[in-house]
């Protein structure tokens, strides 16, 4: 009958340790000795079964291999915390092994978890936009400012928080224009100056003067664009709450958040032949390599047009 190999010794060793001389509750070995086996497994597979024949490619690759392999319930990806909570384990095996005099080296000591891929910002089509937009019923206040708002959000690329922070005195308006200009304040109160589109200016008009008296009159006044059913300035959650009503409305199966009209803002921008810098400057991004995430967004769309229509692409 075949005995442990030195890794299962020395893992058997660690766990010890944690039990004895550390006092860590059982539950929480039992997550060790599953992150450990994980590990041992994953080592076996490359035929190392001794604990003083692991060097810092092995750790490394491990890491990577919980980052890419669908491994957690459901067969989705390790989240952040779990790969970070397994690594953390490793870590701590080795480190105890050298000062146990089981390995003469670390190689775990300085391998962190990789970074998680960077998630690509979601845009919904131009005409699924345009649907959102139609939902709400403008034969009442609530939903004229609800129209403006919308509309505001997609015309702008403005963030919520800095859509309701918007004053009435933020707006210039000049008689004859088509569009108008807002002061929008970002992250640490930075200023910049957006413009608002034809549309959206039409919906902010009706909203002034059809509606936003209304709202205000059930309030002690308030210098706020977007008002609530009280008068008051309109929360993040209750624009939130608003944009979800009306993508139900508008049957969008997609997750819609504020943020999913920023994104859209953009990747329409750029879509249409507008240049990075000044996407740059409408969202109010300090640095362009923030900005450049909506390229590849981009970039996606024309390869997808590109094997669609070209007779030689697949």
């Amino acid at each position: 009958m075949k005995g442990p190999t030195p890794l299962e010794e020395a893992a058997q060793a660690y766990l010890s340790h944690l039990v004895i001389e550390r006092g860590l509750a059982a539950n929480t070995v039992a997550s060790y000795r599953r992150d450990l086996d994980r590990y041992r497994s994953y080592l076996a597979e490359q035929g190392i079964i001794d604990p003083r024949l692991i060097q810092k490619k092995q750790v490394r690759d491990f890491a990577v291999h919980l980052a890419s392999t669908p491994l957690g319930e459901g067969g989705k990806p390790l989240s952040s915390r779990s790969l970070a909570r397994i690594l953390s384990g490793v870590r701590g095996a080795h480190k105890f092994w050298l000062q146990e005099g089981m390995t003469s080296s670390d190689p775990a000591a300085t391998v962190r978890p990789p970074s998680p891929p960077q998630r690509l910002p979601k845009a919904l089509p131009a005409a699924t936009i345009a649907r959102l937009l139609e939902a709400p019923d403008r034969s009442t206040p609530a939903g004229l400012r609800d129209r403006d708002l919308l509309e505001f959000l997609y015309s702008t690329g403005a963030r919520i928080s800095e859509a309701i922070a918007v004053d009435l005195d933020d707006l210039v308006m000049e008689e004859g224009e088509l569009s108008a200009v807002v002061r929008l304040f970002g992250k640490g109160g930075k200023e910049r100056v957006v413009p608002v589109g034809s549309y959206a200016r039409a919906a902010l008009e009706d909203y002034r003067v059809r509606a936003r008296p209304s709202l205000a009159s059930a309030g002690r006044g308030t210098p706020a664009l977007f008002l609530n059913a009280r008068g008051g300035r309109i929360s993040r959650q209750g624009a939130y709450l608003i944009l979800k009503k009306y993508a139900q409305a508008a049957g969008i199966e997609e997750e819609v958040s504020p943020h999913t009209l920023r994104h859209s803002f953009a990747t329409h921008l750029l879509e249409g032949g507008a240049d990075i810098r000044v996407v740059q400057e409408l969202l109010g991004h300090a640095a362009v390599t923030t900005t450049q995430i909506y390229t590849r967004v981009t970039a996606d769309t024309l390869r997808e047009v590109f094997a669609a229509s070209h007779p030689r692409a697949r």
